[in-house]
């Protein structure tokens, strides 16, 4: 049975709180790679950055985007990953000077910073929180940060081998008030978990969700939920670069087109080039000096 690649899948332990997602990245990855040469460890950590913004985004309930950013100043200068709530996913890396195929993420996270921003399209207000550096992981980092900042006891399982990247998460529910049913809970959530942890990295690469989820909880009673599609998005557009440009004011594009003649601007996340000359900077400012036409209404 062929694995379905780029999906995510959310189940459920049928009358526990006990919560899960599945997620296959093959052709989303691949499209954020085809943009930029990467080392291989550098490959891995945006993979399962990657697959790990898709699992967060899956327990939210917000439209708009989740952003996951690691800031750093040795070789690695910067990884973002932004995975909106319908899993359009984009992703970039800056780095500089020689990194080794050997080397992870952990060896070339210089005085790093990871952030997590949560931007609602809706309106609301935008949230953004410090990622402590502690663990060895990606997803330990990603685990502590959801029990002391959330409150809510989240395991997660990451890989990534240069072509795929995968995921799962389980997560467990604030606990009911009755003590009967708290004990209950903690049992499976310990039993889920130890069970959960046998998981090897092909299996997570490579087996069909249905064939994962029965070889690891067979005893279980496992509700699975039909599959989301996940897909590289860039949310990029000549519209929202003139907004940037404006932004810097008049006299700042009149000196960048003094000095350079135009204006080239291309995105790091799909590789999208946008050149803007003289004509097209006077465009960005002219509705702000021109009173715009009017219809009159009989």
């Amino acid at each position: 049975m062929e694995k379905l690649t780029d999906s995510l899948q959310r189940f459920i332990f049928e009358d526990t709180p006990v919560r899960g997602s599945l997620v296959n990245l093959t052709h989303t990855l691949q499209l954020a790679l085809n943009k930029q040469e990467l080392p291989q460890g550098l490959k891995r950590a945006l993979g399962e950055l990657m697959a790990a913004s898709a699992l967060l985004t899956a327990t939210l309930k917000m439209h708009g985007a989740l952003v996951l950013q690691i800031q750093a100043k040795g070789p690695l200068k910067l990884l973002v990953v932004e995975c909106s709530s319908e899993f359009g996913i984009r992703a970039t890396v800056k780095w500089s000077g020689e990194i080794q195929d050997t080397q992870t993420l952990f060896d070339v996270l210089v005085q790093g910073q990871f952030m997590i921003t949560l931007d609602p399209k809706d309106g609301g207000q935008t949230y953004q929180g410090i990622v402590a550096l502690e663990g060895d992981s990606i997803s330990t980092i990603l685990e502590n940060y959801m029990l002391r900042s959330e409150q809510i006891d989240t395991k997660i399982w990451l890989s990534c081998d240069g072509n795929t990247a995968a995921g799962m998460l389980l997560q467990k529910l604030p606990d009911t008030m009755n003590q009967i049913t708290h004990e209950h809970d903690i049992d499976t959530w310990n039993r889920v978990g130890h069970l959960a942890d046998t998981i090897t990295d092909e299996e997570l690469l490579q087996l069909p969700t249905e064939t994962l989820l029965h070889r690891l909880f067979h005893e279980e009673n496992v509700r699975l939920f039909e599959a989301s599609h996940t897909k590289f998005y860039c949310s990029c557009s000549r519209k929202n670069v003139a907004g940037m440009l404006r932004m810097l004011g008049d006299e700042e594009l009149k000196s960048i087109l003094q000095e350079q003649g135009k204006i080239d601007i291309n995105c790091d996340f799909c590789g999208a080039h946008y050149q803007f000359d003289a004509v097209d900077a006077t465009q960005l400012f002219a509705s702000e000096i021109t009173p715009q036409s009017s219809k009159k209404i009989h």
